[in-house]
């Protein structure tokens, strides 16, 4: 019994072949990196318009390396909330019509329980009941997850993402994009104190996040309070070293304590971290630092399964146990009520 798994939520175009057992027979991932990095940023018409060059031959990629014929496959899954609505389309598209010509249940996915689902797809143990953390560019999160398809929502962004944030402040320092490994790289031989960051809203009882406001104190320790030419400032590789190490801090300051909390208010023992930002060293560091300090299981996805990927489509498997599955009319999701 295998699936085939279709994930475009955003700017990577992927696809799985996966056992029920989550044995993965092919992966195949093409990355628009290269297309973006002149913007800083995800351009989504950019986006949209790779996916439809790159669909087919990385569906075709994943298949050949897993030695499968249509005819063996079990169903098509496909993520269609939340992402951006251009890059959605077409892997719901690519999946409704495989699906259709090859006669195969359709599976719709949730990305962000992908993101979780990829922690249980990294250990042995059962890692439910939890308190899941999903950090990426685009969602910072918190759930209580009792199951794989049971959720619920804790709190999250209300402006941007933690990896968002990451990017934007690689721009400001002139960095590159992806943001989030160059800052990561430079932060290592900074000091994580040279700069009093504040943590919003780490304090807060309540689950939410904001990392708009510290990503403004590093535009203002960068040209100033008012000021806006970043051209006129010159930084030596110490000072953006510091910079990124001390922002970096503040992040993950946050993401920390409120994970923790989460746990502790809910009487749970378990946590799980996905999503891009979950690569991060720091912040596996400091969760492994509290995880020993305080004695909870902590499960953080294996990297390659933090970025986007479609092997944590074998989540997809839960659904076609309980026979859930699709209509050929399904649609896509791009935003999410309080981010479920």
């Amino acid at each position: 019994m295998s699936l085939l798994t279709i994930e475009t939520t955003c700017d990577e175009t992927a696809a799985a072949v996966i056992d029920a057992d989550g044995t993965v027979r092919g992966s195949a991932i093409a990355t628009q990196e290269r297309l973006h990095e002149r913007f800083t940023g995800v351009v989504p018409e950019i986006a949209s318009r790779a996916h439809v060059e790159r669909i087919l031959p990385v569906i075709d990629a994943a298949l050949t390396q897993s030695g499968m014929r249509p005819s063996q496959l079990t169903a098509i899954a496909v993520a269609n909330t939340p992402g951006l609505a251009g890059s959605l389309v077409v892997g719901v598209v690519a999946a409704k019509t495989l699906a259709m010509a090859w006669r195969k249940p359709l599976v719709s996915i949730n990305h962000l329980h992908a993101h979780l689902y990829a922690c249980q797809m990294s250990t042995s143990h059962s890692v439910y009941p939890c308190i899941g953390l999903i950090v990426s560019g685009g969602h910072t999160s918190l759930y209580r997850c009792e199951a794989p398809l049971e959720m619920s929502y804790l709190g999250g962004t209300i402006d941007d993402a933690a990896g968002e944030a990451f990017d934007k402040v690689a721009a400001m320092l002139r960095l590159g994009f992806p943001g989030g490994p160059a800052v990561s790289r430079l932060a290592a031989s900074g000091d994580p104190a040279a700069y009093a960051f504040p943590r919003p809203m780490m304090n807060d009882p309540h689950f939410d996040f904001s990392f708009s406001g510290l990503k403004t104190a590093v535009r203002y320790a960068i040209v100033g309070p008012g000021k806006q030419d970043f051209d006129a400032v010159v930084l030596d590789d110490a000072t953006k070293a510091n910079l990124c190490a001390s922002f970096q801090a503040a992040v993950v300051d946050v993401l920390v304590t409120k994970a923790t909390r989460a746990m502790k208010r809910h009487g749970l023992n378990q946590l799980c971290v996905g999503g891009g930002v979950a690569a991060n060293p720091r912040l596996r560091e400091q969760l492994s630092i509290e995880q020993k300090r305080k004695g909870f299981r902590l499960t953080i996805a294996e990297h390659e399964l933090c970025t986007d990927n479609a092997v944590m489509g074998a989540i997809a498997w839960e659904k076609i146990r309980r026979q859930d599955f699709a209509s050929l009319d399904l649609d896509i999701q791009p935003g999410l009520q309080r981010g479920y």
